[in-house]
């Protein structure tokens, strides 16, 4: 049908050609002028010949507007695709030849479209150079400027790799008040740097060495394998201040700072010392987040809660299959003269080191049973039965088992009621010779099943059932934290909090919303004692020397954390030693601790820590910018970091760190999650600017991926 219009089309038209001059047009007007039917005697009225001329125009545009209708018709019913030209887009950029620092040349031309790379080129090393971004700038540090003086500390980025959007964010905000106080004439001074960042970073070197040279950090030695750490930290800071400086943060660049550089290791050092020697840190044996696969403890903020709605497979590291987690086991344990009692776990391995059967004085249930002893099934053991208003009702059965060396509340049980403290898993996650030879030597997950096993042979096995529980996992390492018993360093931050809660209070320092001041509060009013020791070789070494007397007697688990002492150097430790247990140098061997400090700890010494201190009469920005004017960061670590900067400042300084704290909000993925190199959910704000192609953004995330901290 589309055709045979065509055609009709078409011979219209050809009556029209557009070739017709105008004496035919004329002669066609003039037959149908004459030509009349068969009563029509008038003749047609004549036309002028601007008449005719306009009637020309028109027939000639319809006949073109055909044209080009029929073109299109033609096209769309030939079945061929449509093909449309694309402009590939020219990039510009300033090629020309230019020293860096050199002033750009303005007067070149310019490309046709707005080209940021072209317009943006050589404009920050010339700014760089000329000092625009120092607090000196136009006038001398020590010349009281009557505008006043505005000081902001980095949040410092980790080392362990670029900047994402979470970082810019940061710097975005930072620069804009940082360029609007420098506008108003103050003095001021944005201080960039980096935090060594111990654990995330020394896991991204060791997985890098076993990907490129099949080999562990024990395989070369502490030594080696720091430098290589060294090594990655001088690449990878060079990437973070380059991306940095393409933001256009204006910051003194003179003043970076890194963590682990002389001036910020003698500050640590210092606070250790000081700390430790009023009594504020100390050692102890208590319970600690264990990564078996780090070996190593770690802060809370490095655990993860992962909830879990009933029976899930996990994948836990070093082990071929998934471990079942979100059931609960209930076994009986026999009563000693007769009847049993039934406890509920979800970590049936660890009944090996139970110690006790709690039950709530008010249940009713088991009032009869207090005081009873229960009969260890493996081994030989017998197990009281406890009242403890800790104790939940609700949960399982009612009775709980008590395993005081694996579990955080079980400690706290087995304290009140002085029960003993039995160790059955090492820091490797290897079930210990005390579990007897049923169950030694076996990896915890593997011993769950051989329990439950072993407990039906016996008849004691009840039941498992789904049920919602938390687990606790390693955001490094993806392992499972283990609860263990380990010597640590702890600092006791109960008077430091009280004045952190105080300055709020009292208006000396400002948070802003003021809605987190609950928050503040909060954390600060259930400060719990915090652990400081790292079992890690990257990292500020902890100042510390275990004391070894010739000639002394075996020493408790106890008493072994009363002969350590702390110094600048060994030669101060040794000679407080000698102080202290009042013998002779000659009979006194000192060993230094090999753990690490936590990087909250030496990160929490900002920004006075950047100034020289304690040697502040050798530093005059000390005197011009201590205290700081503002905090600017993440709501996120208000207390891992920007509390403890809060408790540190005021115990060693007795000045706040700065007078304002202003938390922005997270930048978070599609599914609520804040950006983070271990998520692998990062964007570089490089890509942003400059632009990316799917495929070299997949390459990429396939990379971080592999470098990733876990």
């Amino acid at each position: 049908m589309v055709y045979t219009l065509i055609k009709e089309v078409r011979k219209f038209v050809s009556l029209y050609s557009i070739n017709n001059n105008r004496s035919q047009t004329v002669i066609l007007h003039k037959r149908m002028a004459t030509n009349g039917t068969n009563n029509d005697t008038d003749p047609a009225p004549k036309l002028s010949q601007e008449a005719l001329d306009k009637k020309e125009r028109k027939e000639l545009e319809k006949q073109a507007k055909m044209e080009k209708f029929l073109k299109k018709q033609q096209a769309q019913t030939s079945g061929k695709p449509k093909t449309m030209k694309t402009k590939e887009a020219e990039i510009t950029e300033y090629k020309w030849n230019h020293l860096p620092g050199q002033k750009k040349d303005t007067m070149r031309e310019l490309p046709s479209t707005y080209q940021p790379r072209y317009v943006e080129a050589a404009w920050y090393e010339w700014w760089e150079k000329q000092g625009f971004f120092t607090p000196e700038y136009g006038r001398t540090a020590d010349t009281p400027n009557p505008k006043g003086t505005f000081m902001i500390c980095i949040p410092p980025p980790n080392v362990t790799g670029s900047l994402h959007l979470g970082h810019a964010l940061t710097q975005s905000v930072e620069d804009a008040v940082v360029r609007w106080q420098r506008s108003r004439g103050k003095t001021t001074l944005w201080n960039p740097g980096c935090d060594h960042a111990g654990i995330a970073t020394q896991v991204v070197v060791e997985k890098k060495l076993m990907r490129e040279k099949k080999l562990t950090r024990h395989d070369i030695g502490r030594e080696d394998f720091v430098k290589q750490v060294w090594s990655w930290k001088e690449e990878k800071e060079g990437r973070i201040y380059e991306q940095i400086k393409r933001l256009g943060a204006s910051c003194d660049w003179d003043r970076a700072f890194f963590t682990m550089e002389p001036k910020l290791y003698t500050a640590v050092t210092e606070a250790f010392v000081r700390l430790h020697r009023d009594g504020l840190i100390y050692r102890a044996n208590r319970l600690v987040n264990w990564s078996c696969e780090l070996r190593s403890a770690i802060s809370d903020i490095e655990v993860n809660k992962k909830e879990l709605t009933g029976r899930t497979l996990l994948n836990v590291p070093n082990y071929p299959h998934p471990v079942l987690f979100g059931v609960l086991v209930s076994f009986a344990y026999p009563i000693i003269g007769g009847g049993e009692i039934v406890v509920a776990t979800t970590r049936p391995e660890t009944m090996l080191g139970d110690t006790a059967i709690a039950v709530n004085p008010k249940d009713p249930r088991y009032t009869q049973l207090v005081g009873k002893l229960c009969q260890h099934p493996f081994l030989p053991r017998q197990l009281p039965i406890i009242a403890d208003e800790s104790v939940n009702i609700e949960f399982g059965t009612g009775a709980v088992k008590i395993t005081p060396a694996h579990d955080h509340n079980d400690y706290e049980i087995g304290n009140r009621h002085k029960l003993e403290f039995v160790e059955v898993i090492d820091q490797y996650g290897i079930m210990k010779e005390t579990c007897g030879p049923q169950f030694a030597n076996e990896k915890r997950f593997d011993c769950r099943r051989i329990v439950i096993a072993a407990l039906k042979e016996k008849g004691l096995y009840k039941d498992t059932l789904e049920h919602p529980m938390v687990v606790p996992v390693c955001s490094r390492s993806k392992d499972i934290i283990e609860p263990l018993l380990k010597p640590q360093w702890y600092l006791n931050c109960d008077d430091m909090s009280k004045q952190a809660i105080e300055v709020v209070k009292d208006g000396r320092m400002k948070i802003v919303p003021s809605s987190h001041e609950k928050v503040w509060y909060s954390w600060l009013e259930n400060c719990r004692q915090w652990c400081i020791s790292r079992q890690l070789w990257w990292g500020h070494r902890i100042p510390a020397y275990s004391v070894s007397i010739e000639g002394q007697g075996a020493l408790s688990d106890q008493e072994k954390n009363e002969y350590w002492v702390s110094g600048r150097n060994e030669e101060e430790a040794r000679d407080f030693a000698v102080e202290r247990f009042k013998v002779p140098a000659d009979k006194i061997t000192l060993t230094q601790d090999d753990d690490v400090l936590d990087t909250w700890f030496s990160s929490g010494l900002l920004p006075m820590s950047i100034f020289g201190w304690p040697n502040i009469e050798q530093n005059s920005d000390y005197k011009q910018f201590f205290p700081g004017s503002l905090l600017e960061t993440g709501h996120d670590i208000l207390f891992f970091w920007v509390a403890r900067m809060v408790m540190f400042s005021l115990k060693l300084t007795g000045q706040i760190p700065f007078k304002e704290v202003y938390l922005h909000a997270m930048v978070r993925d599609a599914h609520g999650r804040k950006m983070s190199k271990s998520l692998g959910n990062v964007i570089d704000p490089m890509d942003v600017m400059a632009g990316i192609t799917l495929a070299v953004s997949c390459r990429n995330y396939e990379i971080n991926i592999i470098n990733l901290p876990t």
